[in-house]
């Protein structure tokens, strides 16, 4: 026996509900974006500093700063880890909320876990692009 199809009133009241998960996928590929720009910079850098060649204190001083590079790569690669996290959460609760509402099954606390799962891990990303951001701050001679 096929199930009872949803009606056209089921189906637009279960799309304007995925409008918040397409918010936050959307705002999740444009931090993604953001951190793979930021990545690309630090790697080019150190690429830079990293091939410099001399003995002087200036090449010193310069690949000095390495370590830090590295440090803020490690962030931003976990940053980045969050928030693709974040986004495979919100696809599997817009992908279960339309399952669920074709079949005729409840599935509020099901979804209402994936959101808050993939606001959570969303935010996790943030505080690390923000520990980053301290990192690559910490130096002054970066200021102005």
């Amino acid at each position: 026996m096929i199930p009872e199809l949803p009606s056209v009133n089921q189906l637009s009241l279960v799309i304007s509900q995925a409008a918040a998960p397409a918010f936050l996928l959307g705002a999740v590929v444009g931090l993604i974006s953001v951190l793979i720009s930021r990545l690309e910079r630090i790697l080019d850098r150190s690429r830079m500093l990293s091939s410099l060649q001399g003995d002087g204190l200036v090449v010193h001083e310069l690949k000095a700063d390495l370590p830090r590079l590295e440090r803020r790569a490690r962030l931003i690669n976990s940053a980045m880890r969050l928030a693709i996290s974040s986004g495979v959460s919100t696809i599997l609760l817009m992908i279960l909320a339309f399952m669920f509402a074709f079949v005729g099954s409840a599935h509020e606390r099901g979804v209402a876990v994936l959101f808050i799962v993939a606001v959570g891990l969303f935010g996790a990303s943030l505080v690390q692009f923000l520990r980053e951001i301290n990192v690559a701050l910490r130096r002054s001679d970066h200021i102005g």
